[in-house]
This record gives C-alpha cells, structure tokens and sequence, in this order.
C-alpha cells in the first residue's frame, strides 16, 4: 500500500511515502524551490517521494492531509467574531486566503498527483493536526507504549496534547485549546525581541543564556496561569495574535519595558533577559507537563512532537529532570513533520497495521530520506560546468576531510541522502574544527552570515559522547542539549561583558561549540547510521585525539538547506568556505574560476536570488 502524506499552507510544507508501513521518503518543499519555510502546496516534494517510491499512475492507494482545514477554518471565524469588531485588518487578510487556496486541498492534490504522473488516489482522507504529531513522535519511535506529548502554537484547536502509545495504537487523552499556546507564548517573545515568528525561535533559545530571567516572575504573575499538572491560561490583555496582526500589544511592551526590538538593530540586554525569562517558565511549563503525563499514563517513557519539541534545551531538562527513564523526539517534529505522521497514523491506526519495532532503534534511518546524488551524476555536472575536482576513493577521501578540518579549514559536506527536518546531520552539512577558539566568529561572520551570538553544535563520535558531555546516551537528531564535562571547563574572568565579548571568550578545550553556559546542542554520530561520517570523525580523531567536530547546516542566514549539487556549489562560491565535498569528489575554492565570470548562462539557470 502507497500511503502520501502531506503538510501544507502554514509553514514548512512537506510530503512523506510510506510504503506498507515503511518510509520510503520525506521532504520538505523548502528544499526545492529555496524558499525558505516555504507553505505552498508541496509539489516537488510529492513528485520526489513518488519517484523515490516508484510510484506510477493509479498506484497512490491514500492521500492523507496533516489537519482538518475546515476545523480550523471553523476556529477562525469564531475567534474573529469572539475578537470583534477588534481584528478585522486579521479577518480581511486570512478570509481571502482560505476561500482562494486553503479550502480547495482536494483539487490541488488531484491536480498535483496528476502533474507528478500518479493520477487520482483511491482515497483522500484528513487528521486532526494533535493526531499527526502523536503518530509522528510514537509510530516510527523506538518504544512499544510511551507516553507521548505533542506542544505547539495550534492546530485546528489544540495547542498541547497528551496521549499514549502501545503497539499499533494510539489514545489520545487531553488536550489544552487555543488561544492558551505554549508555541504562541514562545513566539511571542520571539516577535517581541525582534526576530521572525516561526524561524526565529531557535535563535531566541539560543540568546537566552546570555541573559538573567528577571522577567520570569512577571510572566507567571500577569501573562500565565500555571496549573499543577502543567495546563494553563494565557491572559489575553497582553498579546495580539488573536485581535490583530501582530504577536504582542501595547500592554506588552509597557510591561516588558519597551516596544518590540527592531529587527537587525543591536540586541540589548533586555532582550538576552527577556529570552532567558521567557526560556525558563516554558521548560518549568514543559517539566510539569511531562510529571503529569507520567502519573496519568504510567509510562515510563515519553515520545514529543510539534514545533516545542525543537526546544532541545527543554528537552534537556526533561531527559534529567523528568519521572521517564527514555525520552524519543521526532526529529522533523515541526509541520514539516505532520506529512509523516499523518501517513504512519493512516498505516497503523485507520488500516489497524501491526507496527514492528527496530531492535531498540527507531524506524527513521537517521532521517536521511530526502534525495540522493551518485557519483556519476555529480561528475556529470562537474564536467558539464567545467569545473576542476579531486576525486578521491572511500578510505582515502575521510582521511583527505579529517585532514582539511585538523588544518582549520572549513569544509562544506555533501553526501547521501538529504535529512529530513530542520537539522543537518552530516549529510548537507558545514565542517571545522571544534578545537579552534576562532572556529564560531569565523563561520558566523565569514560562512553562515548570521549572527554572531548563536553557538554551533558538535557532531561527536557516538562512542565517546560521555568523553565530552554530561550524558549516558546517544543524541543522533540534535534535539538534546547537555553540559560540557567539568573538567573540560575553563572559567572566564569574572566581570561584566556585552555579548561581543561574551562569545569571544574560551570556555572548553572543545570552544567553538560550547555556549556561554557550557552547553552544547549534541549529535552523536553512529557507525552504522551514516558510515562516511563516522569514518571522517574517527580520522580526525587518529589526528587529533579529539573524536568531535562542529557541524552546521550547508546553508546561509536566509535560504535553506542545500538539496543538490548545484545548491552545494553555489553556497560554497558565495561564501568563505575553503573545500566542497561533492559524493568522492573535492573542489579545492582556490582552484574554482572566478565567480564572475560563470556569466548570463549560470545565473540564469542556476540564480542567485
């Protein structure tokens, strides 16, 4: 059976195969038609999963949406008229938009079917948006039952969710409602401290260990109700997604002293502190949470999805702080994620399908499902662009990377199979060497253009993740932050610093990932998941002695990250990177021509814009 699952028309838009309970393929459209965050219908990220799946005409048996549009079109109105006669610049912006394209997903899914080849599905059917998510973070998850936990800014109604899984069966059990959003509540302070809603959350956790949270008591006092078991009401006064287009309101700022940060301006220290603040009272909110999912289900395991569940600092706290012995987290758990779940919660809980464990693992092979390139293919292009390389065999080419990063180059990383979700895990990824106290200034300011303040995560050996980090198991998706070892510590004079300062400072042996707080976001690396890679961190560690490097997503600050081999290379002429690996190919950056002088004939197939 053929099962498409699709997400859409909010943000991050994807499409997943599942082929008779297996994944078969997953993308987001982002990756394709380099819009980043891209919420159109995903049509290249359909006809990739069909082609991956050999999927002809009349085999779609079950195309299966990812919420129910007119759910949600229901809690719009009846927000707008609960609001009124507030909100109508929001009622007159969101109207159109549903009656042009969001209430027509059927036809747009015939009409892409049609244009990938598959002709009309056997059958259309729709989740909730809660039921996605839960399917997502239990059904591919490496547990028979679990407690499963689903937390962002809302789906139809549902903000938060509880359920539990066991075998092929999920039962959902509460729910918290809109408006009161533990994702809203985030993105709120994200939009206050001047970054985009709904990309720009990471960086708001990401700031917060550089600020005190002398705000926590004020948002637990005037913006949160916080119950025992981790439910709680948002006092509306003081936000404004649901009257008007903006997340806050003139309440907030006298509150939070000041209006909104401009975007791009100088971060102050209001907004480290505001980040911090807001930082602690959702993982205290995440904390409770998970304690009341504990006594309900009995479980001595937990499973999380939606977009909360990228908060991997939360996610930290949970695995040391929380009543469960193993904590799994989907690994695309935004909206992207939703296709997969929504093509998994058909398999096992519509069609009642058995569901087989992994041997402890999960069933998501290291979310490396998107395209691939061979070597052939990538040669091919090299050649037709004229473009000069050393191709190197297995064995020798590992050595070859280990080298060039133990040399303090930087190293754009293109192999296999494209990951799934918002991180690179080694596949489309940016390498150097975490032992330099240059490396993060160097790849902010010279590689990813952003800003300078944001720590980089360290791809580490699996093996010896508890050389470097204060924790007992593995972290393959990057979802858990955890502390330096003490030892590897080194204290900062004391006295006060601005944030250029702050990150410039050496805090480890290990400096260009750990953050101001001795943190690190992890990915351990495993032998058996992605081999090549490991193979590269165990040279550098022959070298070195040092079994860790950085890894950052092959991308700069704004587009997303790379799909193909043209995307790869036109990243790495546009930035500083030293070397590109290419499958077993190597372009040296000082033999590439000048960029320039690629004229009319690339820009245009291959635009920079």
């Amino acid at each position: 059976m053929n099962i498409l699952g699709i997400s859409a028309y909010y943000h991050d838009s994807a499409a997943c195969l599942v082929q008779d309970g297996s994944i078969t393929a997953a993308a987001q459209e982002e990756r394709f038609t380099r819009r980043k965050h891209d919420s159109g219908f995903p049509l290249n990220a359909v006809r990739y999963c069909l082609a991956a799946g050999d999927v002809g005409e009349g085999q779609v048996d079950v195309v299966v949406f990812y919420d129910k549009p007119l759910t949600k079109f229901s809690r719009i109105l009846k927000t707008s008229f609960a609001v009124a006669p507030r909100g109508l610049d929001a009622y007159l912006m969101a109207i159109p938009l549903w009656l042009r394209e969001k209430l027509w997903i059927p036809a747009d899914i015939e009409q892409a079917l049609a244009t990938a080849g598959a002709g009309k599905p056997g059958k259309l059917c729709f989740t909730e948006h809660h039921e996605s998510h839960a399917a997502g973070a239990f059904f591919p998850g490496p547990f028979e039952s679990a407690a499963v936990l689903t937390l962002d800014g809302v789906g139809e109604w549902a903000t938060s969710s509880l359920s539990r899984g066991e075998g092929n069966r999920l039962t959902m059990l509460e729910e918290l409602h809109f408006p009161h959003s533990l994702g809203l509540l985030y993105s709120a302070f994200t939009y206050h401290t001047g970054f985009r809603v709904n990309s720009g959350e990471y960086k708001l956790m990401g700031l917060a260990p550089y600020g005190r949270p002398v705000y926590a008591e004020r948002i637990r006092e005037h913006l949160v109700d916080i119950r025992s078991d981790g439910s709680f009401r948002l006092n509306m006064d003081y936000f404004g997604f649901a009257d008007s287009l903006t997340m806050t309101n003139d309440r907030f700022s006298t509150m939070f002293d000041g209006p909104p940060r401009a975007p791009e301006s100088d971060l102050t220290q209001r907004e480290m502190d505001l980040a911090r603040s807001v930082q602690v009272v959702v993982e205290e909110i995440v904390l409770l949470q998970a304690q009341y999912a504990a006594r309900v289900t009995g479980e001595k395991r937990l499973c999380l999805a939606g977009g909360v569940a990228l908060n991997c600092v939360a996610n930290g706290r949970l695995l040391r702080e929380s009543p469960f012995e193993e904590i799994w987290i989907q690994p695309a758990a935004g909206d992207a994620g939703g296709a997969l779940g929504a093509a998994l919660y058909h398999w096992h809980q519509v069609q009642d399908q058995p569901r087989a464990l992994q041997n402890g693992g999960d069933a998501m092979s290291g979310a490396y499902l998107g395209p691939a390139y061979d070597d052939d293919e990538i040669t091919a292009w090299l050649d037709a662009q004229k473009l000069p390389y050393r191709r190197l065999p297995d064995g020798d080419l590992e050595c070859e990377v280990a080298r060039l990063i133990d040399e303090q180059n930087v190293v754009g990383m293109f192999q296999g199979r494209m990951e799934f979700g918002p991180r690179a895990l080694g596949n489309r990824s940016i390498l150097g060497d975490a032992r330099s106290p240059k490396m993060q200034s160097v790849l902010n300011l010279k590689i990813k253009y952003r800003e300078s303040f944001r720590p980089f995560a360290p791809s580490c050996l699996e093996e010896r993740i508890g050389d470097f980090f204060d924790i007992d198991r593995p972290s393959p998706y990057m979802l858990l932050v955890a502390q330096v070892r003490p030892e590897r510590c080194l204290r900062p004079e004391a006295g006060e610093r601005g944030i250029h300062e702050m990150v410039n400072q050496v805090r480890s042996d290990v400096p260009a990932i750990t953050h101001v707080d001795h943190s690190a976001r992890i990915q351990s690396v495993s032998r058996e998941t992605n081999p090549r890679y490991h193979r590269i961190i165990k040279e550098f560690e022959k070298r070195t002695g040092f079994g860790i490097i950085i890894n950052t997503s092959f991308n700069v600050r704004g587009e997303p990250i790379v799909c193909t081999p043209e995307d790869a290379y036109r990243c790495f002429r546009r930035t500083e990177m030293d070397y590109l690996v290419l499958g077993n190919q190597i372009l040296d950056k000082s033999d590439q021509p000048q960029w320039a002088e690629r004229g009319e004939a690339w820009q245009e197939e291959f635009p920079l814009d």
